[in-house]
């Protein structure tokens, strides 16, 4: 009974280790029968492309066109309090001489993760007019998660927190 239950334990013990090897090459990519090439500078023009098109859009009031950069289930948080929270609720009910003039995406570091999964990490100022015809600036930090349109080949926006504090 003994000897059943030692060569039961150094099986079991056996059998989790090679797993946990499998997990740790597979994790480290030296399983390379998945790898996928990935040109870095490429993806990092086309994400650029993608943030540029999108800055563009909401510059021009091309607002119907914002959804073509983001991805069908794509979730955005902004701040909203101090400045934000007026902002926030002038673009819901515009009134005056409210506009969404533009937004500057500055991002710090923008990380190839995958060939499909990408992110970026930096700072925004949005500009926008008030109802008394002030311009407005308002600064924010953002992590964006971004992912690759397989039918496309575009990246878009498919996750977006924000926060008013800036990186220094």
């Amino acid at each position: 009974m003994k000897n059943t239950l030692l060569v039961f334990l150094v099986c079991f013990l056996v059998s989790c280790n090679n797993k946990n090897e499998q997990t740790d090459s597979a994790l480290n990519g030296s399983d390379h029968t998945d790898s996928i090439e990935v040109n870095v500078e490429e993806e990092l023009q086309s994400i650029e492309e993608t943030r540029t098109a999108f800055q563009q859009a909401i510059k021009e009031n091309r607002f119907g066109d914002l959804r073509k950069h983001g991805t069908n289930d794509v979730k955005s948080l902004t701040p909203d309090c101090g400045e934000w929270e007026a902002f926030k609720t002038i673009r819901e009910n515009p009134t005056g001489e409210f506009h969404y003039d533009s937004l500057v995406m500055r991002p710090k570091e923008t990380i190839i993760v995958s060939d499909s999964v990408a992110y970026d990490f930096g700072t925004s100022s949005t500009y926008y007019t008030n109802e008394n015809g002030e311009a407005i600036e308002l600064t924010a930090t953002f992590l964006a998660i971004l992912k690759k349109d397989r039918n496309d080949g575009k990246w878009k926006l498919h996750r977006e927190v924000a926060n008013t504090r800036i990186l220094e």
